[in-house]
């Protein structure tokens, strides 16, 4: 049973794992304190970037020899393979390691075994302290291993009233600037930015990370329009090349029955291209087909302080025909942001093998 100080360092160690969520995509984020016999802390570190040391080795290399005989407190099973950076299992035995304390199993099967190997050497290890924690702040990477498609963050941004648009079609700008920087920030932590057709003909949006620079440096989010019969404008700003770009049409993605890209096929044909996370920005219809084929995983709503009567529903026909078949969501977060509202929720019923389907 973790003790009392292990405990806390995997609080700790969720909250290291969190720094790498701009720039570990696609690989997990995650966080590692060690403990000295003593229970003081000797070092920390987490993921920062592909190719980069992961983070035991980070916190092995800030304790130096007092890594021999501690306690090694880590959110993600440590990996038992070679890749870009060698097996941490190793790296942990080699240091002198006495313990490990994990909060969640490695479910990509290439590098797991961690566990196992390090108890064959002779290391105590617990798995599961933490685990709920550790869960949610790794959920995209987890998920898309999990599921072999991609985690969806439905951003939106509405009036009080629920609008997304005036009745003249006109949308900017429904919040303000405040809730727009906070947008970018968004777009900073993922690796693929999705949007509709219709909305990249009405807005005309750039779909990048602004200011240059944010995000992963030197990745900067892959833009996607999805656009069933390629109707996307040669000179849309989409396509002006300061971001990586692909117009999927339906000469590359399945259509559903009602003609239009399938939610599903687009996300795999995106998970076949090494995409983990996507912030899916609409507009009404594609943002309700991904609700209605239960394929969005988390919601980030801005609300305006503004009422417009008319105009363009957030939300397009996402399935339900009666109160008893509403999309439930759990809110887990709510926020001013300027003079807006930012709300964050998630499915109460989310699908099976989903990091939250077992109560994570």
């Amino acid at each position: 049973m973790a003790s009392p100080a292990e405990t806390a360092a995997m609080a700790r160690a969720v909250e290291l794992a969190a720094r790498g969520t701009a720039t570990a995509l696609p690989n997990p984020v995650v966080g590692c304190v060690l403990l000295a016999p003593d229970g003081a802390t000797v070092g920390e570190g987490w993921h920062e970037r592909p190719g980069g040391p992961h983070a035991e080795v980070h916190a092995l290399r800030a304790a130096g020899g007092r890594a021999r005989g501690a306690t090694a407190v880590v959110t993600l099973e440590p990996c038992a393979h070679t890749g870009r950076t060698g097996p941490c299992t190793e790296a942990l035995l080699a240091a002198g390691v006495a313990r490990v304390v994990v909060a969640v199993r490695d479910p990509w099967a290439t590098a797991a075994g961690g566990a196992e190997r390090l108890r064959a050497a002779g290391v105590d290890v617990e798995v599961g302290p933490g685990a709920a924690a550790a869960e949610r702040v790794n959920a995209p990477w987890l998920l898309s291993v999990r599921l072999g498609r991609p985690y969806v963050t439905w951003k939106t941004a509405a009036t009080l009233d629920g609008r997304s648009a005036a009745e003249d079609g006109t949308s900017r700008w429904i919040t303000g600037e405040a809730a727009r920087a906070d947008v970018h920030r968004l777009r900073g932590e993922v690796d693929t930015v999705l949007a509709g057709v219709g909305t990249v003909l009405a807005d005309d949006p750039q779909l990048t990370v602004r200011p240059a620079g944010g995000g992963a440096p030197g990745r900067p989010p892959l833009r996607v329009v999805a656009d069933t019969h390629g109707r996307t404008p040669a000179g849309a700003r989409v396509r002006d090349g300061a971001a990586p770009t692909w117009v999927a049409t339906a000469r590359e993605v399945a259509t559903g029955p009602d003609g239009h890209l399938d939610p599903a096929a687009l996300l795999a044909a995106l998970h076949a291209r090494g995409r983990v996370h996507v912030l899916l920005e609409g507009g009404p219809r594609l943002a309700g087909a991904f609700v209605r084929e239960g394929l969005v995983d988390r919601v980030v709503a801005y609300v305006a302080p503004a009422l417009l009567g008319s105009g363009a529903a957030a939300l397009g026909d996402a399935g339900v025909r009666g109160i008893a078949g509403a999309h439930r969501l759990r809110l887990e977060d709510v926020a001013r942001v300027g003079e807006d509202v930012r709300l964050t929720a998630v499915p109460l019923r989310p699908a099976p093998g989903h990091p939250r389907a077992d109560g994570g």
